[in-house]
């Protein structure tokens, strides 16, 4: 019996014919070539769609090895991270271990907690050897402890990471590494993966490359992967703007690009961030953060968009974000199948399969 070939512009594995034409047209039906047994698991896996927080089943997060920079210390830049905090003691201790495991030479790491009364001050307190400070009093809130914490830092590179977020392996060497080879560039960001309380992966966002014009409609940049030059600190007045309790991170890249900053999506998993019932993004957003994200609109564009109009703006940008994300996830499955990956997580380490315009 002659096996299936793609000369003979059909294939069948599983009792079902698939033609080339139609592979080419539909991605999907090249999974109708394996049995149902193989097939099935993948389905879900390859055409989930980007920008939700829940996806796919939770599955446990094997940690990739760590990048390593081949830059010697002197050559790599200081980076300074701050950590906001206020009763997040159930998950503060990982976020830290995240930052400190990276085992970056020349780092500043600032904890800024807000007088919690959890665990969240023992638990500091168990890593103050390797601060560079911290301390725990009143604060004005989120965007308050973050001025508070990068006032301190004199470091080249900066960013801040919240309480329940973490850096993945190797991302302070991943982008040390890329800024000292691309000194044109003042800010950068990277693909997220989201967890849940408990570590387990919900979901993957793999990202096209930075868009000006999409950014002042929909904030797609994960906040817990960006960093910026102090030049590109300076420029938009050296502060977070502390009137937003939700949006300051989007607020922040808005001025980053009004000030003509060189902004770059690197092709990488950098950061997760944590989805949990009682986390600020979820509880948050109906109250206070629809209402900033249109303000920020408003602002940039002139008009309240409507949501219709803001669906039409971004639906290029959408699909792009799709088609990225089918080809990064056509690429782990491959891999899988021929055996050179365990669990779907380790392709945290891969890079998107894009270019990116700062490459």
């Amino acid at each position: 019996m002659q096996s299936p070939s793609v000369l003979s512009n059909t294939g069948s594995l599983s009792g079902r014919s698939v033609t080339l034409k139609q592979i080419l047209r539909h991605p999907k039906s090249l999974l109708e070539l394996l049995p149902p047994s193989l097939a099935n698991p993948y389905k879900q896996m390859l055409f989930r769609r980007g920008f939700k927080l829940h996806s796919i089943p939770p599955s446990s997060l094997a940690i990739p090895e760590p990048y390593q920079s081949s830059l010697t210390t002197e050559q790599l830049p200081s980076i300074a991270i701050v950590t906001p905090s206020y009763n997040q003691g159930n998950f503060i201790e990982r976020t830290i271990q995240s930052v400190l495991n990276q085992e970056y030479p020349r780092l500043e790491y600032i904890v800024q907690d807000g007088a919690s009364n959890d665990e969240s001050v023992s638990v500091i307190k168990r890593y103050e050897d390797r601060l560079a400070f911290w301390e725990s009093k009143p604060d004005g809130g989120q965007s308050a402890a973050i001025n508070l914490g990068l006032k301190r830092s004199n470091a080249e590179i900066l960013a801040y990471l919240n309480s329940d977020d973490a850096l993945l392996p190797g991302a302070l060497h991943y982008v040390a590494e890329f800024f000292h080879k691309h000194p044109e560039v003042d800010v950068v960001y990277g693909n997220r993966i989201l967890i849940d309380e408990h570590d387990r992966i919900g979901n993957y966002w793999v990202l096209p490359p930075f868009d000006s014009q999409i950014i002042k409609w929909f904030d797609f940049i994960p906040q817990e992967t960006m960093f910026w030059r102090r030049r590109a600190w300076d420029a938009v007045g050296s502060c977070i703007d502390e009137k937003f309790n939700f949006a300051m991170d989007w607020d922040l890249i808005l001025r980053f690009v009004a000030a003509k900053m060189n902004i770059c999506g690197l092709p990488r998993f950098l950061g997760a961030f944590r989805v949990t019932e009682t986390q600020k993004t979820s509880c948050l957003w109906e109250s206070v953060g629809k209402r900033e994200a249109q303000g920020l609109r408003e602002r940039e564009l002139g008009v309240s968009p409507t949501d219709r109009e803001i669906q039409n703006s971004i639906r290029a940008y959408l699909n792009e974000q799709t088609r990225v994300e089918r080809l990064f996830n056509l690429r782990s499955w491959i891999s899988k199948g021929f055996g050179r990956r365990a669990n779907e997580s380790c392709f945290l380490s891969y890079e998107s399969p894009l270019t990116s315009k700062c490459l």
